[in-house]
């Protein structure tokens, strides 16, 4: 047996290094040639890397949302015959021989061992049911042992019948900081009373049943959403923003769109509104050539576009996708709304290209 060393191969022209945004195997996993094992994402598409021949993996270098250079190992497989490098199955292999063990050693025999010995000491168990009875005490000694505050994790529901929640509802109470005594902490009318008694003036307690929530949560953006993140936040930087808004009669429009979704051919696609409001765009920005125009601020030069290149904004699993119609301005309404549809079926699935 012998290792194959998979290196990130060239991936595009010009293309250095690649984001590793997924993986599709993991150690230990038999795989066939031409299988995937991971996709990466350059600054112009998603690449899938497939496996150059058969084998078993035994390693898997980078981490996902790690970028890598051109020529980094990326996977080491087991294959037969001599492989590509001469490192040792053996070094390889280790993780392997390592979690055989651990499946020997928990063997049923030796769980059911101690069993026995706690079936003999029936003792211990009422010294241990013994704290059970000290949440059933009054409703000041539950504000002294869980004081009014965050007393539930964040986003646990709590426990309470309807009628509690109207009463605390018409209290103002909020019950995410209230003690349940009841069953699996289900809040009472008697918790509802102790918690308004401990709010009540004169005592030590906060005016309102709110604390503030200083948790961060941290959520690493990889792939494509950090390449829309990054464009988004370099339009906002470099690129004026203006809105204009304005009513507009579109009776005739809709009935002439009406219209020739009745008489189209087949194979035609049925028209929205969108192909009209794009070639609306084209037409205007003939009139109004500083709209569609980008200002070089290394030059000094403002350059306006005869082309007219329209984002249409696409809703996927994956979050808003504004795949472009290259363009426009040469495109009929029927081409158009070919366009639409295919960019935003392919940005659906996952296939849309730079």
């Amino acid at each position: 047996m012998g290792v194959h060393v998979i290196k990130l191969p060239d991936v595009g022209e010009g293309v250095a290094e690649a984001e590793f945004v997924e993986l599709h195997v993991k150690n230990g996993d038999e795989v066939q040639a031409d299988q995937t094992l991971a996709d990466v994402m350059t600054d112009k598409a998603t690449v899938e890397i497939p496996a150059p021949v058969a084998g078993k993996v035994i390693w898997i270098g980078p981490e996902i949302g790690e970028t890598i250079a051109v020529g980094t190992e990326i996977f080491k497989l087991e294959v037969a015959g001599a492989g590509n490098s001469n490192e040792p199955v053996e070094a390889q292999a280790e993780p392997q021989e390592k979690e055989e063990p651990k499946a020997k050693e928990p063997a049923p025999k030796a769980e059911k061992a101690p069993e026995p010995k706690r079936e003999k000491k029936p003792a211990p168990a009422p010294a241990k049911s013994a704290p059970a009875p000290a949440p059933a005490k009054s409703g000041a000694s539950l504000n002294t042992q869980r004081p009014n505050g965050a007393v539930r994790k964040p986003n646990e529901k709590p426990l309470a019948s309807p009628a509690v929640r109207k009463s605390a509802q018409d209290q103002g109470i909020d019950l995410r900081f209230v003690h349940g005594s009841g069953p699996a902490g289900r809040i009472t009318h008697d918790d509802l009373k102790a918690y308004a008694a401990g709010n009540a003036p004169g005592i030590e307690a906060r005016s309102s049943g709110y604390q503030p929530n200083t948790s961060v949560e941290e959520v690493k953006v990889i792939g494509l959403r950090r390449k829309i993140a990054q464009k988004m936040q370099e339009a906002k930087r470099r690129i004026p923003h203006a809105s204009y808004i304005d009513e507009v009669d579109v009776t005739a429009l809709e009935e002439l769109r009406q219209h020739m979704n009745a008489t189209r051919k087949e194979g035609q696609p049925k028209l929205t509104l969108l192909p009209f409001l794009m070639r609306a765009i084209v037409m205007a920005v003939r009139d109004f050539p500083q709209v569609n125009a980008r200002y070089d601020d290394e030059n000094d030069i403002v350059q306006r576009y005869g082309a007219a290149h329209i984002g249409i904004a696409t809703q996927t699993d994956t979050g808003l996708i504004v795949p472009v119609v290259r363009h426009a301005e040469a495109n009929d309404l029927w081409t158009n709304a070919n366009e639409i549809k295919r960019l935003s079926d392919a940005a659906r699935d996952g296939t849309a290209k730079r």
